[in-house]
């Protein structure tokens, strides 16, 4: 039975960062959210920036309000971010930059660059990662051919929750499972692809030590029990730094067999393995080997995910029709199913900007009807999204040569009773919700296993089981779903 113990969760999230307190006893796990904070981007100069001292100052926060609610006993400090993101470190220490989002511009038409130096297929072959404009590599090679002074005078990179990691303890060192997302790692090897790197004239010498999910980093720097009034000693310790590998790790599944769907701003579907499947089928369908905690990695596809939704949310919500996402669902739920189809993947749906008119303007392209209402809009793009999954699961089976069953869906977008459902429908298999808050259970949990709190990742899972309510839903008959496939699959092979 695993220790009682007290742990302290830092999620980034699209739209929030939130610090969340996970007690550990009798075998269960209560997650107390203590702090929440907003985490949109800056925009500076026509650049997309992470606002890290703001940031910085929301993590010491939550760090003392959960130091009151736990009388200063707090046995870990985990933080997880999304992938590929990264700071510079010159000589000194110093940041150079405010760090890019992902969703900057500065990447368009930067992979075909890279490609001409070094060839797509070697890439892959080297690190058995999925293509995506948004991947380390790129943004780097986006600074290199910029002539970045910053890339120039830089001596360490460091992943986004590593550089907090840094600030918190003053330890400089990249977590595996984040270190991954660059497509700058080599599985082989197990380390930095540094010759790589190399070619394309990043300097190899910028990459840190990698270490395994579980680690402790370090303990609170002595400027940061100063600014709190307390802490010293609370170890930090990295979780699966990459929030999906968090995420994943909270998954309630028993034994194998099943697929797993981490669903929020991004949809990542795929599977555990104990070794990457790096080969031609994985690099044609253009999967990905991320690095998972407890020795394995996550094999999946990157998917657009509920970004979209979020994005016609904002949209409607400056012009004056603000709605909440329930009662977006709600209107989409009444909404005619398969009446238009997107492909949720494409480069149009990346960037942050008035996503409906996108959506309108790809049916009408596509000769489709056009959805008008924000039902019709919503529709389209959780019926798109279930089709999506549909496609993946179905090409999992095929490369692993087997059938994956149950579907395990995890994380905020379980809320949407409406995607589930259709995810079921869609693909004819069970899906189990649950829990929403994933990523942060993961976290705390993979800190528990690296502290000696709880023995194994199944011990882990089975806190998870005794912990949260899940909801099982059964596929139903989905009329119109057949002509619906045979559409999305026409448009994905022609715009991907």
């Amino acid at each position: 039975m695993a220790k009682d113990g007290k742990f302290l969760a830092i999620d980034f999230g699209a739209e929030s960062g939130r610090a969340l307190l996970g007690v550990i006893k009798e075998n269960r796990l209560i997650l107390q959210e203590v702090h929440r904070f907003p985490n949109g981007p800056v925009n500076i100069l026509g650049h997309i920036h992470w606002d890290v001292p703001r940031q910085f100052a929301d993590i010491k926060q939550g760090i003392k309000l959960a130091l009151q609610e736990t009388d200063g006993e707090i046995d870990g400090i985990g933080v997880d971010t999304w992938g590929v993101d990264f700071g510079l470190l010159g000589e000194d220490g110093e940041l150079l930059m405010l760090p890019f989002h992902y969703r900057d511009s500065r990447t368009n038409g930067i992979m075909d660059k890279v490609f001409r130096i070094i060839p797509r297929e070697k890439i892959f072959e080297r690190t058995g990662i999925q293509f995506m404009q948004l991947n380390t590599i790129f943004q780097l090679y986006a600074m290199v051919d910029a002539g970045s002074t910053a890339l120039k005078y830089a001596s360490t990179l460091l992943m986004m929750p590593d550089l907090f990691n840094y600030w918190l303890t003053g330890e400089k060192v990249s977590e595996f499972s984040i270190a991954t997302t660059s497509m700058l790692y080599d599985p082989r090897q197990g380390d930095w692809a540094r010759d790589m790197a190399e070619t394309l004239d990043i300097p190899g010498h910028i990459f840190p030590k990698i270490i395994q999910p579980g680690t402790t980093v370090g303990v609170l720097h002595n400027s940061v029990v100063e600014d709190l009034g307390g802490g010293s000693g609370i170890p930090v310790v990295a979780p699966g730094c990459h929030d999906t590998a968090s995420a994943v790790a909270a998954v309630p599944a028993v034994g194998e067999g099943h697929a797993y769907l981490s669903s929020g701003t991004w949809s990542l579907m795929g599977v555990e393995l104990r070794e990457p499947l790096i080969n031609k089928s994985s690099y044609e369908k253009n999967y990905t080997n991320e690095g998972g905690v407890c020795g394995t990695f996550r094999f999946l596809r990157n998917i657009m995910g509920l970004w979209i939704v979020q994005e016609c949310r904002r949209t409607w919500a400056a012009a004056g029709e603000e709605m909440s996402y329930s009662d977006l669902t709600d209107l989409a739920t009444q909404a005619k199913p398969f009446a238009a189809i997107i492909n949720p993947d494409l480069p149009i749906f990346l960037a942050p900007g008035d996503m409906p008119t996108r959506i309108r303007d790809f049916c009408r392209d596509t000769g489709q009807p056009i959805p008008s209402s924000k039902g019709e809009i919503v529709r389209c793009v959780l019926d798109s999204l279930a089709l999506r999954y549909k496609a993946t699961i179905e090409e999992l089976d095929e490369m692993l040569g087997r059938r994956h069953d149950p579907i395990h869906i995890v994380g905020g977008g379980t809320q949407n009773k409406l995607l589930s459902q259709l995810t079921a429908d869609v693909t004819g298999r069970s899906v189990v919700a649950g829990p929403v808050e994933a990523t942060a259970s993961g976290n705390v949990l993979i800190q528990a296993i690296g502290r000696g709190f709880v023995s194994s990742l199944d011990e882990a899972r089975e806190i998870v089981r005794n912990s949260f309510e899940l909801e099982t839903y059964e596929p139903r008959p989905a009329p119109g779903l057949d002509k619906a496939y045979q559409t999305f699959k026409c448009l994905a092979s022609a715009h991907i």
